[in-house]
């Protein structure tokens, strides 16, 4: 993915919304009763392994859906809308209230069915003002970003920087940290082309374990290496959790950049720093999840989930986290809607709220509708670059393989491999009951790049992307939706 990659166009306002076109199609059904006659014979090689060899309803439904979807930029001018109109979205603010309110509105204009808002009490965390400075002769002011739901510093902070390695050293460490300031420089990975890993999971426990690992040995504050492998002296934030019975303190991210200058100081001497943070936890805040439908023909009690998360981090505009994969969502349910697609099972489009510091709105998800029946749940969460694959979290291997041969039907749709994988944080409580997850997997070689800090914008997003992941996504419910 191209890191500037600038784009034009108008978004739409909510009151411009395309109209969706009356139905073309005579009678419900997989395919209605047209089920494209213009689809050529040779669309797909009739080799073993290739797509020709699959239903030829498949081959129908991918050959609708990708030819209708490509050369749309609807998503992207959609998303443009809203990271242009409402900025970021963190939990407890306006901007992602409004944005609630357009994506039902949007959804309910677009011909879906049932769009509406389910509450949702989510945390209301401000962060306020911070800073971090080298205190005495080689004084200098670092950039950094509170870590989400840290408390505050209570004015300015001084301590004597200690810097360590990894997590692993401090939580292996004995001797007392008391009244220090804790630098966890903790390298991430570098990116696995071939796995397209790129080692977030590796290095993220250092932010969300390390303010209570320094407590544990009486830090006074934590900073920690932002989590990524790119930076051009920009801080990356995310969420912290405190351990119960733990002292709460501080935690803030430091840029690479940062990082690596405090280390250097260290080793040249005893560094002093002043740390101000006025971050701020608020009493819980009223929000929503967003539902809207397509209802199945036959069996519309079964559900197939598709969605993101729409709130963001209060820095950028949320535009690859993860508003990317909620317009995502709501494109695919479009397509669909446009093709009169009729699916046999229910596909329900849920944008959940508060995903980045609580997954409040997955927990209230699943306590409201968890004794339904879900036959899968499709999440995207990690921004629209190159379509890679569909992740399905499975350990069924009759399950990974009948899926993994559908990868043929989206080749017109990039380099597509349907393979085991992860679902998503939204989608969890669903996959530990048992309901089978799985995840769009665009190229996350430069998304960490982006994630979580102000470089979130939504220049970042190629049009062509998103339309290709919207329809990979689109494709991938209307088969599960139809499967036996």
């Amino acid at each position: 993915m191209a890191l500037l990659l600038g784009c034009g166009g108008k978004a739409p306002a909510p009151d411009a919304i395309p109209p969706v076109p009356p139905s073309s199609l005579s009678t419900p059904g997989p395919l209605g009763a047209e089920a494209d006659d213009e689809r050529e014979d040779d669309d797909f090689d009739d080799e073993p392994g290739s797509a020709a060899t699959l239903p030829t309803w498949m081959q129908d439904a991918a050959h609708r859906i990708t030819g209708h979807a490509l050369g749309k930029t609807r998503a992207w001018e959609r998303l443009a809308f809203v990271a242009d109109r409402f900025g970021h979205r963190l939990s407890g603010s306006r901007a992602l209230e409004d944005t609630i309110d357009w994506a039902v509105e949007t959804m309910a204009k677009d011909g879906l069915s049932n769009a509406r808002r389910e509450k949702v009490m989510v945390p209301h965390w401000v962060r306020g003002k911070e800073s971090l400075r080298v205190l005495g002769e080689r004084g200098r002011e670092l950039r950094i970003l509170g870590l989400g739901m840290s408390v505050g510093t209570k004015g300015a902070l001084r301590g004597e920087l200690v810097v360590v390695g990894d997590l692993e050293a401090l939580e292996k460490g004995s001797e007392s940290l008391a009244g220090k300031i804790v630098l966890i420089n903790q390298r991430m990975p570098a990116y696995d082309h071939e796995r397209n890993d790129p080692g977030y999971g590796k290095a993220v426990p250092a932010r969300t374990r390390g303010a209570s690992a320094a407590a544990k040995r009486g830090a006074a504050a934590v900073l920690v290496r932002s989590v990524t492998a790119t930076s051009l002296d920009s801080p990356h934030t995310g969420a912290l959790r405190y351990e119960d019975g733990v002292a709460e303190i501080p935690a803030a991210a430091v840029t690479l950049e940062g990082a690596e200058y405090l280390q250097r100081e260290a080793e040249r001497g005893p560094v002093r720093l002043e740390l101000r943070m006025g971050a701020k936890l608020l009493p819980d805040a009223p929000s929503a999840n967003v539902i809207a439908e397509l209802p199945g023909r036959e069996k519309p009690e079964e559900i197939v989930l598709i969605g993101g998360h729409l709130d963001s981090w209060d820095v950028g505009d949320g535009s690859t986290d993860d508003g990317a994969g909620c317009l995502m969502a709501m494109e695919a349910a479009l397509l669909l809607r446009e093709l009169d697609l009729v699916p046999r099972r229910t596909i329900r489009v849920v944008l959940f709220t508060n995903e980045e510091n609580g997954l409040r709105g997955a927990k209230a998800y699943f306590e409201a509708h968890g004794h339904e029946t879900h036959v899968a749940a499709i999440e995207s969460d990690t921004g629209a670059a190159e379509p890679r694959g569909i992740g399905i979290a499975s350990e069924d291997e009759a399950v990974l393989r009948e899926l993994g041969d559908w990868s043929p039907l989206f080749t017109s749709l990039g380099r597509i491999e349907i393979t085991k994988g992860w679902g998503g944080a939204d989608i969890s409580p669903l996959m530990d009951a048992g309901v089978l997850g799985m995840s769009v997997r665009p190229d996350v070689e430069h998304y960490f790049d982006l994630h979580h800090s102000s470089a979130d914008t939504i220049d970042k997003i190629d049009p062509d992307q998103l339309q290709r992941n919207a329809a990979v996504m689109a494709l991938m419910a209307y088969l599960l939706a139809e499967r036996e």
